[in-house]
């Protein structure tokens, strides 16, 4: 199935330059033709991800599709709307409606970014609070033997490399409080969010075989987001003693 990323990407463009109510209502017809095809797109892309994600069967495009208006209370850009389309399709929490998934998950999921000349992939946890991270933390110290197998998967090296992000000016610079110095990999418990991404030039978004490479980098990601979806459905309640896993 091929979806006009060309056309998103387009009006996204033109946003970018026109971002203003009164243009925005006079294009409403092309937003509301880029969105639907997002949606469509978003559909699909939730479809394929029930072979390694069973949990997102019932998992809707709304459930995972951020509104474009933009949050402009608390910001000096008041820039009414975004210039990207995102959605992150992740688990719901067990036993409630798919609508606690998507973008309300506190889960590891997938995120896709369209954006000119910014598209993107991630996966993974991004922002934690702070009983969660330190419970990720203490997961990944215990069990760090795992992170080292699927880090050193060829999938996951042609994507995204030998860590997870770093985010400048937010990793911690020394080794947070509560674990042996001598870890072996130390940066890895420095970073206060558990993610990976992946830059998609505006060509490779707009290839017929897009969803094909997507879902390819999906399935590099998913050890990541069972090992750290691992962490809700032993534990529940954080923080929580973590101990190796048998």
């Amino acid at each position: 199935m091929n979806f006009n990323i060309q056309q998103i990407l387009d009006f996204l463009s033109e946003l970018a330059w026109n971002n203003n109510t009164e243009w925005f209502h006079t294009h409403r017809a092309e937003y509301d033709e880029a969105r639907a095809t997002f949606i469509a797109f978003t559909q699909e892309y939730i479809h394929r991800l029930t072979a390694i994600e069973p949990s997102f069967k019932e998992l809707q495009p709304k459930d995972c599709i951020w509104r474009i208006n933009r949050d402009i209370r608390f910001s000096a850009d008041k820039s009414p709307y975004k210039n990207h389309f995102g959605a992150f399709p992740a688990p719901p929490k067990p036993g409630l409606p798919s609508s606690t998934g998507g973008k309300k998950s506190d889960r590891g999921g997938y995120y896709i970014h369209l954006q000119p000349g910014a598209c993107m992939f991630a996966a993974g946890i991004w922002g934690p609070t702070p009983d969660l991270l330190t419970a990720l933390r203490r997961e990944i110290y215990a069990n760090y033997e795992e992170v080292e197998q699927f880090m050193g998967t060829k999938a996951w090296k042609r994507y995204f490399g030998q860590d997870f992000d770093s985010y400048a000016g937010w990793d911690l610079k020394t080794m947070p409080a509560g674990f042996d110095k001598d870890f072996k990999h130390p940066e890895w418990l420095r970073h206060k969010a558990f993610t990976v991404s992946y830059f998609i030039t505006d060509e490779q978004a707009c290839a017929p075989d897009f969803m094909d490479t997507l879902m390819d980098m999906s399935r590099a990601a998913q050890p990541l987001n069972k090992f750290l979806n691992f962490t809700f459905e032993e534990y529940g309640e954080f923080p929580k003693p973590i101990e190796k896993r048998r």
